[in-house]
């Protein structure tokens, strides 16, 4: 029985050059929308706001979104296998492909993550599930760092962790975040499941090699995961959220590994990952507790339930049976939802309704 401290979530409130599709702005007719109270949302943009290039691969899609949240900036990257990385403008009205290293572009990016070093230099990270390698570019999508899978030979910081790659078993990162210099890769494709560390050497040139810290595993105990999927560093902090999903939570650490709390969610709501903005956090769900209608985004305010958006039964957006990330933006004092669907793929961003 998992223990520790966990914190109850309310069950009852259960989008070459810059182009811009001129018929991409939500859905013709459709005035739909979806959420409770203030926090409801309609479609702004559908795929048609995508490059053609991303649009022809849509539906392989299964990663998820960066943001750069740095004053002044606001872009948003994803990559799509076949396609490679694209990037939205801060006002979410253009977007644009960005040249895509073929080790990248040919391969799934698994998620996305923006970082700042210590010096101020702006990278993205992407895991590629497929490859078993961890991709890092800048943000004009140069291929800079490319982190292999664990030799075998190093100590992982965890017997498990280390034995199993002594012993060749597979590396399947399935996101990345960075906190004080270190990447943390959860593993939940694999059997091992932990969240694994390497140390970022230096950025000029980028060294990082794999370190002596490894948490989590799998199992049913407070800490472990069932799937450990998404990882985040809530902004001003330094947890790590890993979204574990067949246990509809969110599980919380210090950046050693040792366990704090649990933030759950709905009942088989299998949460892919949590996005982070001020007072707020949206969670993607691979499924809804009923199975029945497409899966839910969650709008979180104070690690409360506060909105049940549903894309394929309220808002029409029939490929969102699935939904595989989301994340969040605010402008002009409105919410903004971005979110990918999978299996098929498919892409949204969502508007608040005030």
């Amino acid at each position: 029985m998992r223990q520790a401290a966990s914190i109850a979530v309310w069950l009852g409130l259960i989008v070459g050059a810059w182009q811009m599709a001129p018929d991409a702005r939500g859905q013709a007719g459709n005035s739909a929308v979806s959420g409770n109270g203030k926090y409801r949302f309609r479609v702004a943009y559908t795929s048609s706001h995508l490059p053609e290039e991303a649009q022809k691969v849509l539906k392989a899609a299964h990663g998820g979104f960066a943001i750069d949240r740095r004053a002044g900036k606001g872009e948003v990257y994803f990559a799509l296998p076949g396609a490679g990385i694209i990037q939205i403008s801060s006002d979410l009205k253009k977007t644009q492909m960005l040249p895509t290293d073929p080790a990248m572009r040919d391969t799934n990016m698994h998620n996305a993550m923006f970082w700042q070093a210590a010096d101020g230099a702006a990278f993205l990270t992407f895991p590629g599930n497929g490859v078993g390698k961890v991709f890092t570019t800048g943000l004009d999508g140069k291929l800079i760092h490319t982190l292999g899978a664990p030799d075998g030979k190093t100590d992982m910081g965890h017997p498990v962790a280390t034995d199993y790659y002594a012993g060749r078993g597979n590396f399947i990162p399935t996101d990345v975040e960075q906190l004080d210099g270190m990447f943390y890769i959860p593993t939940g494709y694999s059997n091992l499941d932990f969240v694994l560390t390497a140390k970022i050497l230096s950025t000029n040139p980028f060294k990082a090699e794999w370190h002596d810290l490894a948490f989590g595993g799998r199992g049913t105990g407070a800490g472990q995961f069932g799937t450990g999927h998404g990882i985040t560093v809530p902004p001003g902090t330094k947890r790590i959220d890993v979204s574990d999903r067949p246990n509809s939570e969110i599980d919380r650490f210090t950046r050693f590994g040792q366990y704090l709390g649990t933030l759950r969610m709905p009942l088989g709501s299998f949460p892919c990952d949590i996005a982070y903005l001020d007072q707020y956090a949206v969670v993607g769900s691979l499924h809804g507790p009923d199975r029945s209608k497409g899966a839910p985004i969650y709008l979180l305010e104070n690690d409360q339930l506060v909105s049940t958006i549903m894309p394929k039964e309220d808002l029409g957006l029939a490929n969102f049976q699935h939904i595989h990330n989301a994340t969040i933006k605010k402008m002009n004092g409105k919410l903004y939802i971005i979110a990918q669907a999978w299996n098929p793929g498919d892409f949204a961003i969502l508007e608040q309704v005030q």
